[in-house]
C-alpha cells in the first residue's frame, strides 16, 4: 500500500468513527426509551376495579356506578350520641346498611351483614349499620343488635344521611359499599345475602386496590 492510499483509508476511518459513534448515541437512546415505556407501564397506578361482574343472580340490581362516588359528609351518632362520619372509616372498605327495626326486610338480612363482619373480623373492613329508628325505639335497636354479634350500629334518626347520597336512600333497606378511599363502589336497594360470594368477591377486589 503506497503512502496516498494509506492516507486516503485514515480519512476514510476518520469519517467512519464519527457515524459509528451517532449511530451508537442513537440505538442508545432508543433502548432507554423502551425501558421508560415498560418502567412507566410497570408503575402506573392502576384505575378503580371494575365490579360489574357481581352484577348477577340476586345482585343483578347492584347499581356499580361507572364512576366512583364522592362519600356524603353527613354526621350521624354512636349509640352513646359521639358524633360520627364516614371519612371516619377512611382506608377501610365499608359496607353501610341503613335500616330500621319497624322494616321486616331489614331485620331478615340482619344476620348476614353479621356473618360478612365477622368473616373479615381482622382486616379492614367495617360493615356500618346505621339505624334511623325513632329515640323512642332505642331499646327495639339494642335488641336487634345484641342478637347479631358482633355488629355495632350508629343512628340517624332525621334522615339526613338518606337524603344526602347521591341518588339518595329509594328506601330501606339501602346497603353502600365503600371502598377505602371512601368513595361509593356500588349499592343495592332491598334486602340481600351480605354473606353471599359475591359480595366475598366485592370486598375481596376492594381490599386489593392501594
Amino acid at each position: 500500500m503506497n503512502e496516498v492510499q494509506s492516507g486516503q483509508n485514515g480519512e476514510e476511518a476518520k469519517k467512519r468513527n464519527p457515524m459509528r459513534m451517532a449511530l451508537a448515541g442513537v440505538i442508545l437512546l432508543g433502548v432507554a426509551a423502551v425501558l421508560y415505556v415498560i418502567a412507566s407501564a410497570s408503575f402506573k397506578p392502576s384505575g378503580p376495579a371494575d365490579l360489574t361482574e357481581f352484577k348477577k343472580g340476586a345482585f343483578e340490581k347492584l347499581d356499580v356506578p361507572a364512576t366512583p362516588r364522592p362519600a356524603p359528609t353527613t354526621v350521624f351518632t354512636s349509640m352513646d350520641g359521639k358524633p360520627t362520619t364516614l371519612a371516619d372509616f377512611k382506608g377501610r372498605v365499608v359496607v353501610m346498611n341503613l335500616w330500621a327495626t319497624w322494616c321486616a326486610p331489614c331485620k331478615a338480612e340482619m344476620p348476614t351483614l353479621a356473618k360478612l363482619q365477622s368473616a373479615y373480623a381482622t382486616q379492614p373492613v367495617t360493615v356500618l349499620p346505621i339505624s334511623v329508628d325513632r329515640d323512642s325505639d332505642l331499646n327495639l335497636v339494642r335488641e336487634e343488635m345484641a342478637a347479631n354479634p358482633p355488629l355495632v350500629t350508629y343512628r340517624d334518626p332525621s334522615y339526613k344521611l338518606s337524603f344526602d347520597l347521591q341518588p339518595r336512600a329509594q328506601g330501606y333497606p339501602t346497603t353502600i359499599i365503600y371502598d377505602r378511599q371512601g368513595r361509593e363502589r356500588a349499592r343495592l336497594a332491598g334486602p340481600a345475602d351480605w354473606s353471599a360470594p359475591e359480595v366475598r368477591g366485592i370486598v375481596e377486589k376492594l381490599l386489593a386496590e392501594k
